[in-house]
């Protein structure tokens, strides 16, 4: 028998009688069925503050003239300075195996409340540091996954649709945020505009969301580009290794979304599991 599993949902919607709410409850339900112990940070229940400031940090700056939040709070953190509200968050993410974000599409990203969330509570230290990102990040050994809802149908995120490839709108959060955090990073669940969907269309949806969440532990992550592809240091430029790129040369897609290469993106880089690069 495995140990218990921890699973952290955070949530971000207003209401709770969202499509949001009934995937949230989905999630908790199969999960807690499985033995998993489901945590929940309902952001706007809670009342999360979205803005990094230095409200953010107990006791004295080291440079109030000239405020940074990422060093001054790297040093909190060190120091255990951080406010109660960025603690009791970093606690839930420590304990976790699975995080589940349940949110709504807003323009292209996360709501203001979730996109706060990221900023103070993937601290520097905690979250990363520039030893610690990508392939090297310190929750390599943490499964994330993005479950929202959209306002537009799946078509106009297609790559001639008249949004644009929804792989290339995943890849900021997914490669920039999550994967630069080292989190294994699942293909995300996509509930395509269930606000003008009819009843039986969103009910089958959550059918299909419950079915995945049953085997949702075993699934293959997305592939990155991992970080020993790269000179990884400040002379190098963090650059592609020219060996590298000469291999890929005859290759017909690029990397990934964001390592294109100038070539075609490979289909669906950041919404299915494929076979890890060598």
């Amino acid at each position: 028998m495995h140990t218990k599993r921890n699973v952290l949902i955070v949530y971000a919607h207003q209401s709770n009688g969202s499509f949001n709410a009934a995937a949230r409850d989905a999630a908790m339900e199969v999960l807690q069925s499985q033995g998993c112990r489901v945590t929940v940070s309902d952001l706007y229940a809670m009342g999360f503050r979205a803005c990094a400031t230095a409200d953010d940090i107990i006791g004295t700056l080291k440079n109030p003239d000239n405020f940074h939040y990422g060093e001054e709070t790297v040093q909190a953190w060190k120091e255990g300075r951080l406010t109660d509200d960025i603690k009791a968050e970093h606690q839930k993410v420590r304990e976790a195996q699975l995080i589940i974000f349940q949110f709504p599409m807003y323009w292209f990203s996360v709501p203001a409340i979730l996109k706060g969330w990221i900023d103070r509570v993937l601290t520097q230290g905690f979250a990363f540091s520039l030893q610690n990102m990508y392939s090297n990040g310190n929750f390599k050994d943490k499964k994330v996954i993005l479950s929202f809802t959209t306002g537009s149908t799946e078509g106009m995120f297609l790559p001639d649709g008249v949004h644009g490839d929804i792989n290339v709108v995943l890849w900021p959060l997914q490669s920039g945020t999550l994967y630069f955090c080292g989190f294994q990073v699942l293909p995300p669940q996509i509930f395509w505009a269930p606000g003008h969907s009819p009843p039986e269309t969103q009910k089958a949806m959550l059918v299909a969301w419950r079915k995945r969440l049953a085997t949702l532990w075993e699934e293959t992550p997305l592939s990155f580009t991992p970080t020993n592809l790269f000179d990884m240091s400040f002379s190098g430029g963090f650059r592609l290794l020219p060996q590298v790129k000469e291999q890929r040369q005859e290759e017909p897609y690029g990397l990934s979304t964001g390592h294109h290469l100038g070539k075609p993106i490979p289909p669906n880089n950041q919404t299915k599991a494929s076979p890890p690069h060598d």
